[in-house]
């Protein structure tokens, strides 16, 4: 190989590395919204490919089985983060990431939100109801104290559950750009 074919291999080899270094930091981040990291690879090597992949491409880029790309495409397109794509001539399926980050932001944020904070607004009630419960048949009027204290406690965490899926609904709906736009471009 020629000095300038190894200088290109290098080139491109550390270029490589940036961009894996960079999908790997994407993994770990989408972990906060309880995406493994190995989902968060495939979706990092989805949006940095050129073009489309097959089940088979995205296997022989990441080394995993076919079954594991299989439920993580199929995870990222409930999330709205991949969508398959149609090319004539291809008969496998074809997949590509969902290029519009703040959209998949507010699609994945609101799901994953909205599940855990119904589930507190309910949860809070049913305690509430059984905390009443116990709070009828008791002649302990320092339990009946505590009590009241703790629905009083619940009550407020129901209120700010009910604030938190106000917020929810602004992001969902794509309101919260009016408050924080979008950049016009990207920034150097």
């Amino acid at each position: 190989m020629s000095v300038s074919g190894s200088n290109q291999h290098n080139e491109w080899a550390r270029y490589e590395y940036i961009l894996d270094k960079f999908v790997q930091i994407i993994a770990k981040n989408m972990n906060l919204y309880g995406i493994t990291p190995s989902v968060g690879r495939l979706y990092g090597a989805l949006y940095f490919h050129d073009g489309p992949m097959t089940l088979d491409d995205m296997r022989d880029a990441l080394e995993m089985s076919k079954t594991s790309m299989s439920t993580g495409v199929r995870a990222l397109s409930e999330m709205k983060m991949v969508q398959p794509t149609f090319k004539k001539g291809v008969r496998k399926d074809l997949y590509q990431s969902e290029e519009d980050w703040y959209k998949s932001f507010t699609s994945l944020f609101g799901n994953r939100w909205r599940q855990h904070t119904e589930t507190n607004i309910d949860e809070a009630e049913e305690a509430i109801k059984e905390l009443k419960t116990i709070q009828q048949s008791t002649n302990d009027q320092q339990l009946i104290d505590k009590i009241d204290l703790d629905i009083e406690r619940l009550r407020y965490a129901q209120n700010y559950y009910r604030w938190l899926m106000q917020f929810i609904r602004v992001v969902e709906s794509g309101e919260i750009f009016n408050y924080i736009p979008k950049p016009e471009s990207p920034t150097e």
